[in-house]
């Protein structure tokens, strides 16, 4: 298990020194983080590594899983479709089905403590179905720049309860919204198996056992098999770097368990991707293997990350911190994160051509590459690893149960 201590060799200690003045004053206080799956995605990932390095910390913090159907899975998705744009129905039916999962959690889940933090859609409606004792937080990790106003309405007659919404980007907070709103971008743990150092054996280790050849350049994306990370458009992009340089593209996504599309999207890529599958030019993972993540972004030429929509886009944090070239989406957070032709290439997720362009530079110029490379590391040294968002914790913690 990580310890703070541990991250003194990379934020040094004038960071830990102030984790541990900040923690003081919430000794003795009671935290509790409720999501919606304990694996797959980003919100389980940034979970699992915050809150045992709160409680190393000193400080008294749980978390929760919303017990879930997989009825309810689909309608959350549903509901985050709605939530980045697509224009859905959701009937009164379903309406009580997703109130429903929170009522029945409710009944043999205590919660005592003395901050509550809910984390996106599928929890929200718990906040009705207890007496209202401590502030409630509301942390939503999607982008609602432009919600689907029906759905929007209807949630904003749960979030109005709570005490504080926190969103990844000032463009998703909400003028509408009658609730105290805050910006926090979210982050990587540079300490994980995901993002840890790998050695020239183990990286040879992990390219044999998962079958990956290298006698071609590798274009990789990492994310779930997910409309909206456009996989389908990848391939189209592919096609055309194709026909000015060879290279192998790599898909690897996780089946997050409250995503019941992502089997649907992957047969949908399969299909399309058929031919340069039979030629070995395109290689698609649904392992749940967080070191073939790390590998796949260390041996790759150029990381993708061609989304729609974006809440954020933590693989892109990743792969600059691992100091490769990404060539990403000017869409949501990812251009918090990139600097165009700085620390990184923006293409508009429409522009196919140009993201092939920008790739077929990035082969021919290798070191070009290099250089975006180290300026992106250093972009997420000094703004997205984990000691920052434990500080915003922190802060927000201090605020809601000291300060109120």
């Amino acid at each position: 298990m990580r310890k703070i201590s541990d991250y003194r060799h990379i934020v040094g200690d004038a960071v830990i020194g102030e984790l541990y003045q900040k923690a003081k004053s919430l000794y003795g206080k009671r935290i509790l983080h409720i999501n919606s799956t304990f694996i797959g995605g980003g919100v389980a990932e940034i979970l699992n590594n915050l809150i045992p390095l709160m409680n190393n910390l000193g400080l008294d913090v749980d978390w929760r899983v919303l017990h879930a159907t997989p009825d309810l899975y689909h309608l959350t998705k549903k509901m985050h479709n709605g939530l980045q744009g697509e224009s859905i129905s959701f009937t009164d039916h379903e309406k009580r089905l997703y109130i429903q999962a929170s009522e029945n959690f409710s009944v043999y889940a205590k919660i005592d403590h003395d901050l509550v933090i809910v984390h996106d859609p599928q929890p929200l409606p718990l906040i009705d179905f207890y007496k209202k004792r401590q502030p409630w937080v509301w942390r939503c990790h999607i982008d609602l720049s432009d919600p689907d106003m029906a759905l929007w309405d209807f949630l904003k007659g749960m979030i109005i309860r709570y005490d504080l919404a926190i969103v990844s980007k000032r463009d998703y907070s909400k003028k509408d919204l009658a609730v105290r709103q805050r910006i926090v971008a979210p982050v990587i743990d540079p300490l994980t198996p995901k993002n840890m150092p790998l050695s020239g054996q183990q990286i040879f280790h992990y390219l044999s056992e998962f079958n990956i050849p290298r006698d071609k350049p590798l274009v990789t994306q990492i994310s779930r098999f997910d409309k909206w990370k456009d996989p389908l458009g990848v391939i189209e992009v592919i096609k055309k770097v194709k026909q000015k340089i060879d290279c192998r593209l790599v898909l690897c996504g996780s089946m997050a368990m409250d995503d019941p599309e992502g089997v649907e999207i992957y047969n949908l890529v399969n299909k399309k991707g058929k031919d340069l599958i039979k030629r070995g030019d395109l290689i698609l993972l649904t392992f749940e293997n967080t070191f073939l993540v790390n590998l796949l972004q260390r041996v790759s030429a150029v990381i993708l990350q061609k989304s729609i929509r974006e809440g954020f886009g933590l693989t892109v944090t990743e792969a600059m911190y691992k100091e490769k070239p990404v060539v990403a989406s000017n869409v949501g957070g990812i251009p918090l994160q990139i600097t165009d032709h700085v620390d990184g290439l923006l293409v508009e997720p429409e522009d196919y051509q140009g993201a092939a362009d920008r790739i077929i530079e990035l082969l021919k110029n290798p070191e070009w590459g290099q250089k975006l490379g180290k300026k992106a590391k250093e972009k997420v040294q000094e703004n997205f690893l984990i000691t920052r968002l434990l500080r915003d914790y922190l802060d927000i913690s201090y605020n809601e149960i000291i300060q109120r």
